[in-house]
């Protein structure tokens, strides 16, 4: 741990994900290593100028925890006017991501396998993100687990320095109890128009059981 990460305000103890790394097919583990060079970024190099990072300056987006990221890589390929940024700890998940954005050569999509807090807090300048999506972050559903919500006051304060003033906080969920905490902790912001995005492979799954969908949006206060 350096010395800027003790003096962190947002940092956590607790984390609101637990790692099942899964097994990761070879199609994975090379796109890790390959891919990675074109498509990947490191916390290890700190603050980013999204600017050079990506082949066009154009508005930015910011996904945490997109999971196997086909979702966000079709978000990718139907917005080629957005860069997008995906943050996600799972790797089998961005490995397979990886090998989508080299197989359509998505110039506008880069990654972090990291946790979200560290990428917010030590890569992301202030005020950069006109958009920050997530999408069905694990409701933990049980009471005594409540407190490793992503969604809390501590966080959305780190998430409200990153966007643009007129940003967007687009947040989905299928539990309501975890809606209604959302709603809850983002008093004092202004409430937006929903924007579009593609169904993910956990709310189909979802929607099969005939789960209802909270989609959230909201600007910074």
């Amino acid at each position: 741990m350096t010395e800027g990460e003790n003096e962190n305000p947002f940092r956590r103890e607790i984390r609101s994900f637990v790692i099942r790394e899964g097994r990761m097919t070879p199609g994975q583990k090379r796109a890790m290593e390959v891919c990675w060079p074109e498509f990947g970024l490191n916390v290890e190099d700190g603050l980013i100028d999204h600017k050079q990072k990506f082949s066009k300056s154009q508005p930015l987006v910011l996904e945490i925890g997109f999971g196997m990221g086909d979702s966000l890589f079709e978000m990718a390929s139907n917005e080629p006017t957005n860069n997008f940024i995906g943050v996600e700890v799972h790797r089998p998940g961005v490995g397979h991501l990886l090998q989508l954005a080299q197989e359509h050569q998505l110039s506008n999509l880069r990654l972090y396998n990291a946790d979200s807090i560290d990428v917010l807090s030590r890569c992301i300048p202030s005020n950069c993100l006109d958009k920050i999506q997530i999408f069905f972050p694990d409701p933990w559903h049980k009471k005594k687990h409540n407190k490793r919500r992503l969604i809390s006051p501590t966080f959305v304060e780190l998430l409200a320095s990153r966007l643009r003033q007129d940003g967007v906080l687009h947040i989905a969920t299928d539990w309501a109890p975890y809606a209604e905490v959302i709603g809850e902790v983002m008093v004092g912001w202004d409430k937006a128009k929903v924007p579009a995005r593609a169904t993910t492979k956990y709310e189909k799954r979802g929607l099969r059981l005939n789960h209802e969908v909270f989609d959230l949006a909201y600007t910074r206060p």
